[in-house]
């Protein structure tokens, strides 16, 4: 086998979800694309890195020059809800739920000190300062993962909310017993949808 091929299916097995019989049919199905497919998918792959930055609101992704995410700035979204989740990809999800017309807030994670996670390494401060900027009631929706991660991040914001007290007040909610899986981003719509729409206060 050629080196270059042999190279290219060692870096599709990098990618997650990806055994070597796939990353093989997949490098194949590139060595027959045409150019011109081949040369978009480099450029998209190459501008992953150069032109997405982070909301500097949410702590969610937007386009690189843009301090503030389409979601974060849009009128008509409720400003006074926000889904607090873990990673980007919950907040995708919650979205493409079509149930949510809130805005987010993006952790960047979950407190797992096992796998090297601690407070000071997520936005908690960013969102706590969102709270304490707001000039009206909200509601924070916990939609951490229903694991023993999920539980420690929805403890600690719990705790540092009343701890430090806010001028008006913070409701906090969180997501109905359905998520089988334990991990938001598999959860498919109906489930999420139900999920947001019996969320509990706590």
């Amino acid at each position: 086998m050629p080196e270059a091929l042999k190279r290219l299916i060692n870096s599709i097995g990098y990618l997650p979800g990806i055994g070597e019989n796939r990353a093989t049919k997949l490098a194949f199905f590139l060595l027959n694309a045409n150019q011109n497919f081949i040369e978009t998918l480099s450029e998209n792959i190459l501008n992953i890195k150069g032109k997405i930055d982070f909301c500097n609101s949410c702590n969610g992704l937007t386009d690189s020059g843009k301090e503030v995410c389409n979601i974060c700035k849009s009128t008509s979204r409720n400003h006074t809800t926000i889904a607090v989740v873990e990673e980007y990809l919950d907040m995708l999800t919650v979205e493409q739920s079509g149930g949510y017309k809130g805005i987010y807030h993006v952790l960047g994670g979950a407190i797992s000190p096992i796998n090297g996670v601690f407070i000071s390494d997520l936005s908690f401060e960013k969102l706590f300062e969102r709270i304490k900027d707001s000039d009206e009631d909200i509601e924070l929706i916990l939609a951490t993962n229903p694991n023993i991660e999920g539980e420690a991040t929805t403890n600690y914001i719990k705790e540092e909310v009343e701890k430090r007290g806010y001028k008006y007040k913070t409701k906090i909610t969180r997501l109905s017993r359905g998520l089988s899986s334990g991990y938001i981003e598999y959860a498919d719509n109906i489930t999420l949808m139900n999920a947001l729409k019996e969320r509990k206060e706590i």
